[in-house]
């Protein structure tokens, strides 16, 4: 929850290759004060059933710069190997690997405002943008 002297983040990950919501995404939260400060790493969350993560830290007071890390990797590979259970015939088909094993996501905010970050992922891309 946003205050007048904090910012406040939500996301949520929708997986546009199935329409469905991408549950079990690690993400992580970090946050800085300037654009010259360090990254201060504020703990993270994963996403439930609806795609949400619920329970992302709180931003400190002075934060003008966000990152979020979606580590998408695990997220893939199982989405595959659970493809690979369904057919069989298709276990060595010579796909390999994830194209973007991670997404990083970096925007400004201002104290006072709430900012819901919503990544729409696909085995090939990737969108973001601010959502309400």
């Amino acid at each position: 929850m946003s205050t007048d002297t904090t910012a406040s983040v939500s996301t949520h990950i929708l997986d546009t290759s199935i329409g469905r919501p991408a549950e079990g995404v690690a993400v992580r939260l970090a946050a800085r004060g300037g654009r010259t400060a360090d990254w201060r790493e504020l703990g993270g969350s994963a996403t439930d059933a609806d795609g949400r993560c619920k329970d992302l830290p709180a931003l400190p007071e002075g934060t003008t710069h966000v990152r979020l890390d979606f580590e998408v990797e695990a997220y893939f590979e199982k989405k595959q190997a659970d493809a690979q259970q369904d057919a069989p015939a298709n276990r060595d088909s010579g796909a390999s690997g994830v194209f973007f094993p991670e997404v990083t996501i970096t925007f400004a905010v201002r104290p006072g405002e709430h900012y819901h970050v919503p990544l729409l992922l696909n085995p090939f891309g990737y969108s973001v943008y601010r959502g309400s």
